[in-house]
Order: structure tokens, then C-alpha cells, then sequence
């Protein structure tokens, strides 16, 4: 199965973090991976949930592809934020990918009890940071198959088929 994002369409990817550096920091990653994105920028838990649900001035942005979070925001946390993403039947298929400063296990364990799909310490190496979005770009958009992007070849009326490993 082939796992890479429908190449006529840039990865549209979901950015929750207060932190304009890191912001900037995550664009940079993306540029230089060289996938064909939009990050889209919230600043806090609230606004995220409202992008989310295409409400107010996010009536009419694209559903990610992919949401980073960051765990320590203002008005809602990203704890707080993953329980209503994973709580929502519409919004809880989104892979979720935490981007943290933390590296206690008690909240690496607990972010995974609550459904993250990944788990990241930010690095506070510029040029480690730079290679982990890069490598998160590569596994995310051209490893893994994302909810939604099954390619047409592999589905049956709609429902997706299991294909089983065989060698050829």
C-alpha cells in the first residue's frame, strides 16, 4: 500500500503552540523536507477548536491532515485540547502529534492513554529540531496512510480493503 499524500494536493497540517518561535522553527522544518504543505498556525486550545470545527473566521479552512500540539497553552491546554479532539467523533480520526518540552514519563504515558498518535521532546538543538520535522514530514506523508486517503485502487464501494502482505 502505497502511503504517500495525494501529490496533487499540499499536506495541510495544524499548528497549536503559543510560541511564534516555534512556529517559525516548525515552517522552517517543513520548507526544507521538502513536502508540499500549508501549516496553518493557532496560538491556543479555544482557537484550535475553532479551526477545527470550520467556526467563525475558520468557516471555510481545510480539515488537517495532521494536528502538532503543544502541551502548555493559554485558555485551553493541549491536554485539555487532545480530550476534545479525541472526545469528538468527527475530529478524533485526526492524528495528533504532540510537541513537548517535557520528557517525564507520568505525561508521555498519559498523552497515549488519552490517544496521541505521537510523541515528540522538542530538541533545543536548531539542527535537531530542523531534522525531526523533517522526519516527522517524511513518516507522516509518505510512510503512513492517513484516514480519508486510501488510495482509490484499494477500496471496495466505499470500504476500505485490508490487504494482507504476500510476496509477488
Amino acid at each position: 500500500m502505497d502511503g504517500k499524500l495525494d501529490q496533487s494536493r499540499c499536506a495541510e497540517i495544524l499548528l497549536a503552540d503559543d510560541s511564534e518561535n516555534e512556529a517559525e522553527l516548525t515552517r522552517i522544518g517543513f520548507k526544507k523536507s521538502g513536502l508540499r504543505y500549508n501549516l496553518h498556525h493557532v496560538v491556543n486550545g479555544l482557537e484550535c477548536l475553532d479551526f477545527l470545527r470550520k467556526q467563525g473566521e475558520y468557516a471555510k479552512v481545510p480539515t488537517p491532515d495532521l494536528i502538532l500540539l503543544d502541551l502548555n497553552m493559554p485558555l485551553m491546554t493541549g491536554r485539555e485540547l487532545l480530550a476534545e479532539i479525541k472526545a469528538d467523533e468527527i475530529l478524533a480520526s485526526i492524528p495528533v502529534v504532540i510537541l513537548s518540552t517535557s520528557p517525564q514519563d507520568e505525561e508521555i504515558l498519559k498523552m497515549y492513554r488519552m490517544g496521541c498518535s505521537s510523541y515528540i521532546v522538542k530538541p533545543v538543538d536548531f539542527n535537531r529540531f530542523l531534522q525531526i520535522i523533517r522526519s516527522l514530514a517524511e513518516y507522516w506523508f509518505n510512510v503512513v496512510v492517513l484516514p480519508g486517503k486510501v488510495p482509490a485502487e484499494e477500496t471496495n464501494g466505499g470500504a476500505a480493503v485490508t490487504l494482507a502482505a504476500t510476496p509477488r
